[in-house]
């Protein structure tokens, strides 16, 4: 195994030797990260097993999609999983961008407030709210829908904050994000969004509670519509379609909300009673009964990769022993040579294109030019092994995702030389 590791992947003999070092430290943690995903795996064969899927489920519709077995009963499924009243599941839906937004323009109006609680919204939501780009866009700001943001205080939800915003005003709607997004900052967890939730509705019970879900889905035993999220919104080529998705999104949570989420993807009156699955279900189906041993390979690989950069003396959130609720690793190197090494490691350690050397470029959606390492079977897919950052201080990468822990870990070690920081 050495040896192959040195003579067809070019790894030096120090990053094996601090490689399996590593693993003998965090398998503790990798039991942890199993037993949480034998949960989740019953959860899911539980939920099959209620609803009877059979091979009838995975049959083509197309046209209008009018009775799509294998459509309807997945929404029923996601219901099931989620604990949620309701879910709408569909593989036209382009990305957790496009899901968010459905959520956001199906249940805010004009005149309406929309408040981020958790500081400000990831990257490419700014234009769908309008905090950036030209206006008659189609963005909220253009149909009168107001926007304000609770910064966060030191990293931490400012619950005092978010009581005296959302009590000086009529407030539609919140925005809660569970990922760190580009911050550097803790991902939140199911608990500390059941906090946020009880802050909200202790102000207006009637307040709606929208959770960015994405890369948190299976990573702990509860999901935050077990803890009262009204919405709860994410991407089926992140956690929950274990890779096997080739696009699409949900959404969870209260029936008269799902109801008019539909309406606005397809058109009031439609809703979801139209819309062919085009023998998209099998994927769809297969994808989520894989997620939770997908996501657990995921969590082992961040792991690995936190608790080596450390050993390497980098600053990484979260730690390699810290509790976690989401996939994402991020890695702070302090000067953008090192962001690119380790994306374009990332990249060469990939199955797919692994000849390519990714670059900084100006990414639809985002501030800052952004270098992205994807060597992905389906494109963009980031529960996939994935690498992006941000060319901007303080020089932070996002590590995310790995279907295969094995096979991941030789691309963590190829980055950690190309860094050439290894211990001797």
């Amino acid at each position: 195994m050495n040896n192959i590791l040195r003579n067809e992947f070019g790894i030096s003999q120090n990053t094996v030797d601090l490689a399996n070092s590593i693993e003998d430290e965090l398998r503790e943690k990798f039991s942890e990260f199993e037993k949480n995903a034998e949960y989740n795996q019953l959860k899911v064969l539980s939920s099959f097993q209620k609803h009877r899927i059979s091979y009838a489920h995975f049959g083509e519709t197309t046209g209008y999609g009018y009775d799509d077995l294998g459509r309807d009963a997945l929404d029923r499924v996601y219901a099931d999983v989620f604990h949620s009243e309701d879910a709408y599941v569909r593989h036209n839906i382009v990305s957790g961008t496009q899901a968010i937004a459905l959520c956001l323009y199906g249940v805010l109006r004009p005149d309406d407030t929309l408040v981020a609680v958790t500081g400000s919204p990831y990257d490419t939501l700014e234009e769908v709210i309008g905090i950036r780009g030209a206006e008659n866009s189609g963005s909220l700001r253009d149909f009168g829908v107001n926007f304000e943001v609770v910064p966060l205080k030191n990293g931490e939800v400012d619950h005092n904050n978010i009581t005296s915003t959302l009590s000086a005003k009529k407030v539609k709607a919140v925005l809660i994000q569970r990922s760190k997004g580009y911050d550097w900052r803790d991902s939140l967890s199911v608990e500390k969004i059941e906090e946020v939730i009880k802050t909200v509705k202790a102000v207006d019970k009637n307040i709606i509670c929208i959770v960015d879900n994405c890369y948190g889905e299976f990573v702990e035993k509860r999901e935050p519509t077990d803890v009262g999220a009204d919405l709860v919104v994410g991407s089926l080529i992140k956690n929950i379609g274990g890779s096997l998705a080739l696009s699409g999104g949900y959404i969870a949570g209260r029936a008269d909300l799902i109801k008019l989420v539909s309406y606005r993807h397809t058109a009031p009156g439609l809703g979801r009673h139209t819309g062919a699955s085009l023998g998209f279900n099998r994927n769809l189906y297969q994808g989520l009964f894989m997620a939770p041993h997908i996501v657990l390979q995921s969590l082992k690989t961040a792991a690995f990769c936190a608790a080596m950069f450390e050993n390497l003396g980098f600053e990484v959130s979260p730690s390699s022993k810290a509790k976690r609720t989401d996939i994402i690793q991020a890695v702070k190197f302090g000067n953008e040579d090192n962001v690119i090494k380790f994306c374009q490691a990332i990249q060469k350690g990939s199955p797919i294109d692994s000849h390519v050397t990714p670059m900084p470029w100006d990414m639809p959606g985002y501030g800052d030019q952004v270098i992205m390492a994807a060597g992905a079977f389906v494109q963009g897919a980031s529960i996939e092994l994935s690498a992006d950052a941000p060319i901007c201080e303080p020089y932070v990468a996002y590590m995310q995702g790995g279907t295969v822990y094995s096979a991941s870990k030789i691309a963590i070690m190829m980055a950690a030389d190309a860094i050439g920081r290894a211990k001797a």
